[in-house]
């Protein structure tokens, strides 16, 4: 199995990497791990993750070729 990950703005300027392809990753618990193990200073940023253009708010399975964005803190006004 295989996602595509996309990243974006600061959470982008850490990883370096856009677009990544992953495999084997089950779900959205196991990418948050593999995320903070291979980029430890993602962990002092709150960011969301969306799958399949989806904002999600808990663990989700993810599905071959799902796309998952990593999306840094919004601001508005």
């Amino acid at each position: 199995m295989e996602i595509n990950l996309l990243s974006f703005g600061q959470v982008a300027d850490i990883i370096g990497k856009d677009p990544m392809k992953l495999a084997d990753v089950k779900n959205t618990s196991e990418l948050n791990r593999y995320l903070a193990k291979n980029w430890p200073m993602l962990r002092s940023i709150k960011y969301s993750i969306a799958v399949n253009k989806k904002i999600i708010h808990e663990d989700t399975l993810l599905q071959h070729e799902d796309t998952v964005a990593i999306l840094p803190p919004f601001s508005g006004g």
